[in-house]
């Protein structure tokens, strides 16, 4: 899968996703090999957290 560059857009998209198909994180990134560390990392340089229990970054 194909992800936004874009930190904001990405953010946006990483939700959206989450929220309709109420995956956690972990299980998003094994359903498309995404790398979730490398992702997380992405997501926290930009001031993004992950919330497991509302299952979304804030």
């Amino acid at each position: 899968m194909q992800l936004p560059n874009d930190v904001f857009i990405l953010f946006s998209f990483l939700n959206t996703q989450l929220r309709d198909t109420g995956l956690t994180l972990a299980e998003f990134c094994a359903e498309h090999q995404l790398d979730q560390s490398a992702l997380t990392e992405k997501m926290q340089a930009a001031g993004f957290r992950y919330d497991e229990a509302q299952r979304r970054f804030r």
